[in-house]
């Protein structure tokens, strides 16, 4: 009966340990796919940000230029009905 039961247990134990050794490979590939994936995320939500604060600030700049446009207008009309009195 050990004869029959000794293989066995040493075939049970070989597999168990196989099957660790797969599946710490398996989780160590999956944590570096993720963490890779994480940085690339990272670095496009970063880009995102900067296309974000460079539009606010170019509406900003557009806003002051658009206010000058207003008080040149402003001077012209000005400066026309001077000219025609």
């Amino acid at each position: 009966m050990i004869e029959t039961i000794l293989p066995s247990l040493i075939s049970a134990g070989v597999t168990l340990a196989v099957c660790m050794i797969t599946n710490k490979s398996q989780h160590d590939k999956t944590v570096a796919l993720i963490e890779y994936k994480i940085d690339e995320l990272t670095k496009r939500v970063d880009k995102h940000n900067n296309v974000i604060e460079r539009t606010y600030k170019l509406e900003q700049e557009n806003a002051v230029q658009v206010e000058a446009l207003k008080v040149a207008n402003h001077r012209i009309e000005d400066l026309e009905r001077m000219v025609q009195k």
